[in-house]
């Protein structure tokens, strides 16, 4: 930037500096020195150059590619049923129901305590023995004994799903609820005078309102659930027999739990190319989508 009289002004690039200082040291360089490792077989004590033996490796093995097919179907199973769920929950917040400030708070609670709390809490009622989930389907005659829905690949899977269903699903109500509340009601009435009914204004005017808010909360709720670490490893650990072993956990137990730096630095590099390449062709795709509903 150039003062009046020709010189140099720093200040703006003084104020720049921390934003950009951050961005260095916390992102870039991490990226850097993780690509880095991801071309060695570094573990402990031990470190040799090994060029892009990781990748090739990880790129042979089957099992690697059914947890990229596990982790994208885990990813839009989740996020899904979340857009779903948080726009037919931001709508009744919507209407001019009596107690709607209440229920405003009470939807709250599973976005608000701490995901650990939370994914014990599911730990529970998943138990055979005496969580509430096994104890109502043995009353009602859905199984003959305790059943651990843990404890099954299928129902494993299913269970964490809804566990991440549950606890994100609540931040993504809020955000569409604050959208629908910033669309003009004039919109609306004029529709109602036209004869519209209540699914052609939600069709016509709400969905196309808050699109943007849609394609920005898909998108990151991608993202997020993609790098779910917690909510798995608490409930299952990526078990059983890797039913619920998505990337990240892949990654962890890797790198953490068989130390094995390297292949953990090559399975993190791949994590973040393919969000990359999704996030890029989701935005394309949500894009075009916005435009139809534009016209």
């Amino acid at each position: 930037m150039i003062a009046k009289k020709g010189k140099v002004d720093f200040f703006p690039y003084f104020l720049l500096a921390p934003a950009v200082f951050f961005i260095l040291v916390i992102v870039a360089w991490p990226l850097v020195e993780t690509f880095r490792l991801s071309l060695t077989d570094a573990r402990l004590g031990k470190e040799n150059f090994v060029g892009f033996e990781n990748y090739q490796d990880l790129l042979e093995k089957r099992k690697f590619h059914q947890v990229i097919s596990r982790t994208f179907f885990w990813m839009f199973l989740s996020v899904s049923l979340k857009i779903v769920l948080g726009l037919a929950g931001a709508t009744l917040l919507n209407a001019a129901i009596p107690g709607r400030a209440l229920f405003r708070v009470l939807v709250m609670p599973p976005w608000v305590i701490p995901m650990a709390i939370g994914c014990i809490g599911w730990l529970w009622l998943y138990n055979s023995h005496f969580g509430l989930l096994s104890g109502v389907a043995q009353r009602i005659g859905l199984v003959d004994g305790p059943f651990g829905f843990l404890a099954y690949k299928t129902s494993a899977f299913y269970s964490a799903v809804i566990t991440d269903v549950w606890i994100g699903t609540p931040m993504v109500t809020l955000f569409f609820l604050a959208a629908m509340q910033g669309v003009n009601r004039d919109l609306y009435e004029a529709a109602w005078v036209d004869g519209a009914g209540r699914w052609y204004r939600f069709r016509r005017i709400t969905i196309p309102q808050i699109m943007p808010v849609i394609v920005s909360m898909a998108l990151l709720s991608a993202i997020w659930t993609f790098n779910s670490f917690e909510i798995i490893w608490i409930l299952t650990e990526g078990g059983p027999r890797g039913a619920t072993t998505t990337l990240i956990v892949d990654t962890y137990k890797t790198a953490i739990g068989n130390y094995k730096f390297g292949e953990g630095a090559a399975r993190a590099v791949i994590i973040v190319a393919l969000l990359a390449i999704f996030s890029i062709i989701y935005y394309a795709l949500l894009k075009k989508l916005n435009r139809f509903y534009e016209r």
